[in-house]
């Protein structure tokens, strides 16, 4: 697999990466297998966070052996310094290796204050002097916050959203990022898995040579369809273009980007799915949706308590809980009409 260099990082990373947040939801075992094909495929950059619960044992159990081969991203939502080395030392326990070679700042809503030696910056500089890490990253989903973090100058890696359907504004990062030779990681490269046709937004991300995708994977099938476009890699033609600029109509203006930063819910409802089901309706195989047992997680909407949990955590500002109830409405109107056919 081609590689593309990483920024000032100077890391040769696979131009595909994996991202390794889906991982959570299946055992070790197929987790491993998963891994290990990725690895044998020529995938050398996974990306994985404190706070996706058991994904960075999956990472060190399955290529703890490979590990001198491997670049590894994870990340912390620490607030403070104390709590960015526990999650450090928990990081790289669950990895099995003495050294990360990015360690990001998970969303953060401000930029650490680099003058205040007790800072998140100054933990992450001291990190690094320890030989901890290797790099420093920044992540986040507010387009301003991360231009600014670019700015600075201070870190090695931005990771934001970016796909085909990405706004101009939110494409801006992008030449931010070449001018100060920082490496861009693309995450919701498929938007939360609205995007259904990959090599759309694969030929669209690829046209940018400073831009690393992590593909969210889960599935054998999915990491085979990336592996099969690297090899036959799209052409970003007028063909293309045409269902990118459909992607852009069908999915303009405020929507869930499945992000989960919402979540949990204290009433249980499932938002990531709730809060975007009329496109997922139209966007995916609908039966699944229509079962029984589906019906009873959209009923629980009302079971809303109005605690603006999720309208507070919400990195894109959406009004969740005024969301969920149009969402239900109309899964209401579409599951009447298929019902009764």
């Amino acid at each position: 697999m081609n590689k593309i260099r990483l920024g000032r990082t100077d890391l040769m990373v696979s131009k595909s990466g994996f991202g390794a947040l889906p991982i959570q939801r299946i055992s070790f075992e197929e987790t491993k297998v998963i891994l290990r094909s990725a690895y044998d495929n020529g995938i050398n950059f996974f990306d994985t966070a404190r706070m996706y619960t058991d994904s960075e044992e999956k990472i060190g159990y399955a290529l703890s052996d490979v590990r001198s081969n491997i670049i590894i991203a994870t990340k912390s939502q620490a607030k403070d310094k104390k709590t960015l080395f526990s999650h450090l030392e928990t990081s790289l326990k669950n990895l099995k290796t003495d050294y990360v070679d990015i360690l990001q700042l998970h969303n953060p809503k401000e930029i650490p204050n680099p003058e205040d030696p007790e800072s998140l910056y100054a933990g992450l500089l001291e990190a690094k002097q320890k030989g901890m890490i290797r790099f420093i990253g920044f992540t986040n989903h507010h387009i301003k916050t991360a231009i600014r973090a670019a700015e600075s100058e201070r870190y090695d890696t931005i990771q934001f959203p970016l796909n085909s359907i990405s706004s101009d504004e939110d494409l801006k990062i992008i030449d931010v990022c070449k001018g100060k030779d920082i490496g861009v990681i693309a995450m919701k490269a498929l938007s939360g898995g609205l995007i259904t046709n990959a090599s759309t937004t694969f030929a669209f991300l690829r046209q940018f040579d400073n831009v690393v995708p992590i593909w969210g994977i889960q599935k054998m099938s999915e990491l085979e369809e990336f592996i099969a476009l690297e090899k036959n890699p799209p052409v970003l033609d007028d063909a293309m273009w045409k269902m990118i600029q459909k992607d852009r109509v069908e999915l303009a203006g405020d929507f869930c980007r499945g992000c989960g930063y919402c979540m949990p819910c204290p009433a249980g409802i499932e938002i990531p799915t709730q809060a975007r089901i009329s496109l997922l309706l139209g966007r995916a195989p609908y039966q699944p949706f229509l079962e029984d047992s589906f019906k009873e997680k959209m009923d629980l909407i009302h079971q809303c308590i109005e605690c603006s949990q999720c309208k507070n955590n919400c990195p894109y500002e959406l009004d969740t809980p005024n969301l969920l109830k149009r969402e239900l409405k109309k899964y209401y109107e579409f599951y009447e009409r298929h019902i009764s056919k």
